[in-house]
């Protein structure tokens, strides 16, 4: 496993393009999923997508810290329902900001897991969020196009620090 750098809005382009659908698990490819989670974490995400990490394949990985880690392969996120979740996003791609983004409460997700087996769920609350936010991602969307406002700044070391404190 590696750590991967994390690219940048506004620093690398690739954030923009829409990624190719993976049509096999090779070596590289299982990889590229171990060395995203490890990136994720080392980086206190919960959620990263390939081209983050400079690769156009439509793979996202997930981890709210509930226990269940999700590989999504070639993913299908569909709304379920009008019910609506407002609230603060960030990404790893965009450092230190965070934005009012409005998303489905509840998705169905359909996906391949990282034995190119297919699977389903249904996701609400933080985890529809993630899923939503790393599915923009393969179709070249940023979250912050979909910012109701301003971004704002954040230091999220301060804040664990101040967390850590109490």
């Amino acid at each position: 496993m590696a750590l991967r750098t994390i690219r940048i809005e506004g620093e690398d382009d690739i954030l923009t393009k829409q990624c190719k659908p993976v049509s096999k698990m090779t070596d590289r490819t299982k990889e590229l999923i171990s060395d995203m989670f490890e990136t994720m974490y080392h980086a206190n995400g919960v959620g990263l997508a390939a081209p983050q990490v400079g690769v156009l394949r439509q793979i996202f990985v997930v981890d709210i810290g509930d226990g269940k880690r999700f590989v999504c392969i070639n993913p299908e996120v569909t709304p379920v329902g009008d019910e609506v979740q407002t609230g603060e996003e960030g990404c790893l791609s965009v450092p230190n900001k965070e934005g009012i983004v409005t998303r489905a409460m509840k998705v169905h997700v359909k996906a391949l897991d990282i034995n190119m087996e297919p699977y389903e769920f249904d996701a609400e609350g933080l985890l529809a969020r993630a899923m939503q936010h790393e599915n923009d991602h393969l179709a070249g969307i940023m979250y912050t196009s979909l910012v109701e406002g301003e971004l704002e700044d954040v230091e999220y070391e301060a804040l664990e620090e101040a967390d850590w404190e109490e």
